[in-house]
């Protein structure tokens, strides 16, 4: 690997190809990976085009929540298919080869995406804390205009954080070894192969992580410390009950995406491990994608009702 790896850089000595290492060694192994990732890929893909198709063609889910979810779905497979195709091409074949540009691209929408979800799923953490806390100021509060703002500056951060933080490392000189040790262009794993002392670049990355990782997650502690408040002197059980049912969903997928993510980007780097590290990942860029379908459709009888009524027009047109 190391003798491909002086063919692959140019006369600067900086490496303008990488090589993810081998996900396994064993031909069974490899194939039951395989396998597996892949059905996990094509759920995730058809659930959340499905959510997103159903919320999109059923009047009755034209709410804030349901455009949030909309827009969930949407990032949740752009988010896997910027990683698992290149994961499940290395698993079955010997070219796990990527170029520099590529490999900043991949890890320029891998951060977009995630940047942008930790921000959408305090958007929708805000929307249930005003409809739950401000129930007769929902409409104007949260009006269509409000909700494709929130959506808009969502996704506008995560893409100017990832374009600024991919462009500050990939600025950076690569001597060799060029191999990633990962299966996929993540920040730690590419800055450990640049040249020299990288500990004021990690700690930069490591600020961004914080601020776009912890401050979101403020803001739906906060969100949520005042639903429990107002939930917990509402006279009426019934009440409590519908009211912490429309939020349940939303805390399980924060839960999932949050407790995944920080123990990747935050914990300490003495303690990172590849092994560990790449399980983490798998987690939660197919897992959690595909846990998304599962938990919005089996917890939500309006989603549940709007997927069966999508799936049924689908198969009444094609036996038109």
């Amino acid at each position: 690997m190391n003798l491909s790896c002086s063919l692959w850089q140019d006369n600067s000595m900086s490496v303008k190809q990488f090589a993810f290492t081998k996900f396994c060694y064993i031909t069974e192994q490899c194939f039951f990976s395989f396998t597996l990732i892949l059905f996990m890929f094509l759920a995730s893909l058809t659930g959340n085009a499905l959510i997103a198709l159903a919320i999109w063609t059923n009047p009755v889910l034209h709410t804030p929540m349901y455009f949030f979810l909309a827009n969930l779905s949407l990032l949740k497979i752009g988010y896997t298919c910027s990683v698992i195709p290149k994961m499940l091409q290395s698993l079955v074949s010997e070219a796990r080869g990527i170029s520099r540009e590529a490999c900043a691209t991949q890890m320029f929408f891998f951060s977009f995406l995630g940047i942008s979800e930790c921000c959408l799923l305090a958007a929708m953490a805000y929307d249930r804390y005003i409809a739950i806390c401000s129930p007769l100021h929902y409409a104007t509060r949260m009006s269509r205009g409000v909700c494709a703002q929130l959506a808009m500056i969502s996704w506008g951060v995560g893409c100017m954080v990832s374009l600024g933080q991919t462009n500050y490392i990939f600025s950076l000189d690569f001597c060799g070894p060029c191999e990633i040790d990962h299966f996929f262009c993540d920040l730690p794993p590419i800055l450990a192969l640049a040249c020299g002392d990288t500990s004021h670049n990690e700690a930069a990355v490591f600020v961004v992580a914080i601020l776009c990782i912890s401050s979101p997650f403020l803001l739906i502690i906060a969100s949520y410390g005042r639903v429990l408040a107002a939930v917990l002197i509402m006279p009426s059980p019934e009440g409590r009950r519908k009211a912490l049912s429309t939020c349940s969903s939303h805390l399980l997928v924060v839960t999932l995406f949050y407790g995944s993510g920080s123990v990747t980007y935050l914990r300490p780097k003495a303690s990172h491990s590849p092994g560990v590290d790449k399980l983490l990942a798998l987690f939660y860029t197919v897992v959690t994608s595909m846990l998304n379908l599962i938990i919005y459709s089996l917890r939500n009888k309006e989603v549940k009702a709007a997927l069966r009524r999508t799936l049924w027009e689908k198969k009444v047109l094609s036996h038109g």
